[in-house]
């Protein structure tokens, strides 16, 4: 409506008022944050609750269900309309069906205005099959890590938050931001505190694969490394194995990815033990466990095989005494904290946050 004023200054006056605060109006609504929501899948939601509890705020409510023909049909149960949202599903139990259900949040998110959309992987599906291995140059072998980081990319997902990929390339097979996160200080953490005479240790490689992972966790605890090298016939069947390193009288600690069926690091904790080894732990960052690993497990000569809470271990740790477990889920929630703040994720590659 015209501002109609006999005097002319004064009309000019509150014409400019006028435009000062509808200018003040814009600039509120464009510096207010979009608000966090967090929204968990079925694969771990104690992961997510522990995250949310991190950060003071409520799981966003979301209804997941599947049809009599097993179709999955997932309902976001509030409003995601320019908010920045993040969902948390990891890659264990049933694969394949929550790899679908989360390209279905991240989809159903992005559809309804969401201003971003963050996938909260711990344990990232399919990595393992990320190129054309040597012995099956020939073969027609997918590369299927890259088939799911363009389905994420195309479901929606505007940015990534993992930890520990089985390699770090897959960071590449994405055109969106990847936020690969480490479980190192959380292990050199659990390693001072857990393990008494941790000062005549050697840290242990189970393939030569990890050994950039191995000697990074070895030089911030000033102890030697050694690593083994292994053959395979076919996948989750190790053929041999040769030590190189000296483990004499020491305290050989394993440091892995992760552990599927556990052939490897049973065979690589006897072939320790036979080069003189007093005490041998496992620490692994994705304990999967599948197949006979339990069983291989409790009858192995470990001390402890510990692995994180990327995957959910409560019914591991019940069925296999061994098993302990460390809880990195504060680690996702500073990272989620962070993203949505605009800082910079880089601390969490080598502290703890408390």
């Amino acid at each position: 409506m015209p501002v109609r004023s006999a005097n002319p200054i004064r009309a000019r006056s509150l014409i400019r008022d006028n435009l000062e605060k509808q200018a003040g109006c814009l600039n509120l609504i464009h510096s207010r944050m979009p608000n966090i929501k967090v929204f968990s899948g079925t694969s771990h939601p104690d992961l997510a609750q522990r995250i949310v509890d991190r950060l003071g705020i409520d799981l966003g409510k979301v209804v997941t269900k599947k049809f009599s023909n097993l179709e999955t049909c997932v309902e976001i149960g509030e409003s995601v309309r320019g908010e920045d949202v993040y969902i948390v599903q990891s890659g264990s139990g049933e694969i394949n069906d929550n790899l679908m259900e989360l390209l279905i949040m991240i989809n159903a998110c992005k559809i309804a205005s969401a201003s971003r959309v963050t996938a909260v992987i711990p344990c990232f599906p399919y990595a393992r099959q990320d190129k054309k291995d040597k012995a099956h140059a020939q073969s027609r072998a997918p590369i299927s890590a890259k088939l799911v980081a363009n389905m994420l990319s195309v479901a929606g997902a505007d940015h990534i938050i993992t930890m520990d990929l089985h390699a770090s390339q897959i960071q590449g097979f994405f055109d969106i931001p990847v936020d690969n996160l480490y479980a190192e200080p959380a292990v050199l953490k659990w390693i001072k505190e857990n393990i008494p005479e941790w000062k005549n240790s050697i840290i242990v490689s189970p393939d030569a694969g990890g050994a950039k992972r191995v000697t990074s966790i070895a030089d911030r605890l000033n102890v030697e490394f050694a690593l083994i090298h292994k053959e395979r016939k076919k996948a989750n069947e190790v053929a041999s194995m040769v030590l190189v390193g000296d483990v004499k009288d020491k305290i050989a600690i394993l440091v892995d990815d992760m552990a599927d069926t556990c052939g490897t690091i049973v065979h690589a904790a006897d072939r320790l033990v036979e080069a003189g080894a007093t005490k041998v732990y496992a620490i692994l960052t994705h304990g999967i466990f599948s197949g006979p690993a339990i069983s291989r497990i409790n009858n192995a000569c470990f001390e402890a095989v510990v692995v994180t809470n990327t995957i959910p271990q409560d019914g591991h740790m019940r069925d296999c005494p061994k098993i302990q477990c460390i809880d990195v889920s504060m680690m996702f929630a500073e990272a989620v904290r962070r993203t949505h703040n605009g800082e910079s994720v880089s601390y969490l590659f080598s502290n703890v946050p408390y």
